[in-house]
């Protein structure tokens, strides 16, 4: 099974807004569906974007 067949519905629609926000945090503009025209830059700014909003909703967490 692969996993974009795995995930729960609620979940993938999540991802994906937070991976909208996270673009647009540093400027790359996504459309919905493929995006396969991104420079890997352009990706690994919007991943590490993700990355670190997550560490920081963490952080906020255990205080």
């Amino acid at each position: 099974m692969s996993s974009k067949n795995s995930m729960v519905p609620e979940a993938r629609e999540g991802l994906n807004r937070f991976k909208m926000e996270a673009a647009n945090e540093v400027g790359v503009t996504l459309k919905q569906g493929y995006n396969g025209d991104l420079t890997a830059k352009q990706a690994g700014s919007i991943g590490g974007q993700m990355v670190k909003k997550m560490i920081q909703q963490y952080e906020n967490n255990l205080k």
